[in-house]
């Protein structure tokens, strides 16, 4: 199986860990917003685990109320123990209701996206996300998971972060990518790192997807250096480079200084 950060490597000894649990969690992560029916072996090739394995963790989640099985599709789905925890874990996200209005208003301002978002492995996962009514609308909402070296969201959780922990995981990515498509991504990294240091902000223009720009924002809590990020997208023929850099971005760096002093406050 793929190593990741967070989980002991192969050359680690941890007696503590639980492999079989970690296991079980890497096939409910299997599971995305625009692919909720699984089979085992299409879980079973997302996660590298053997299809036997697989077979013994889907039917011990589906006991469980983790997973659902529709018979006629022979496929998985999530389950209301997953919806459950899912909620508990949001409600405990207090930065999501403070940021919420500042989200919407900025929204309907620039006319495009606004998404709060936290790492998920080597991964994005989009907290929270306000649209504005006439926006032509990216398809990603709650849950959805974007890379995390490609994006303006991605980048600008990355720039935050202290040199060790980025250096950390950029070595976990680039065993992921390969050397085809890893240098091109560094760069990008690279290059946000140093915006971010300059201008407070990191942007990606048609990195990710071609015809789509965003702008991101990172927010570090102070009280226990938890790193979130923000970010504002939208299709480039929305949101031009130069409109990007000029009205979006100090607009997200403002709506970041507010949540934060909101948060301090608590």
């Amino acid at each position: 199986m793929k190593e990741h950060p967070d989980k002991p490597s192969s050359g680690e000894k941890d007696r503590k860990f639980v492999t079989a649990l970690a296991r079980g969690l890497d096939v409910l992560r299997a599971f995305e917003p625009r692919e909720n029916l699984l089979g085992n072996q299409e879980i079973a090739r997302r996660t590298g685990l053997p299809k036997p394995t697989v077979t013994r963790l889907t039917y011990t989640l589906t006991k469980l109320g983790y997973l659902s099985y529709n018979k006629e599709l022979e496929r998985y789905q999530l389950g209301m123990g997953v919806l459950a925890l899912g909620y508990a874990t949001l409600a405990n996200f207090g930065i999501r209701q403070i940021a919420r209005p500042y989200m919407q208003e900025l929204a309907e301002q620039v006319n495009a996206s606004v998404a709060l978002g936290a790492r998920e492995k080597l991964s994005m996962m989009y907290l929270d996300h306000r649209r504005a009514s006439s926006e032509v609308t990216l398809r990603l909402d709650i849950g959805s998971r974007i890379p995390i070296g490609t994006t303006a969201m991605g980048r600008a959780f990355l720039a935050a972060l202290p040199e060790v922990e980025r250096g950390y995981l950029m070595t976990h990515l680039e065993r992921r990518l390969g050397t085809d498509e890893w240098p091109g991504v560094r760069a990008g990294i690279e290059h946000g790192c140093e915006q971010y240091a300059k201008h407070g902000y990191v942007t990606s223009v048609g990195d990710w997807e071609r015809e789509v720009n965003a702008v991101g924002v990172p927010l570090v809590e102070t009280t226990n250096g938890d790193v979130f990020a923000f970010n504002v997208g939208a299709p480039a023929f929305l949101l031009s480079h130069e409109r990007l850099e000029n009205e979006v971005a100090p607009r997200l760096k403002y709506l970041v200084q507010n949540v934060q002093a909101a948060i301090t406050r608590i």
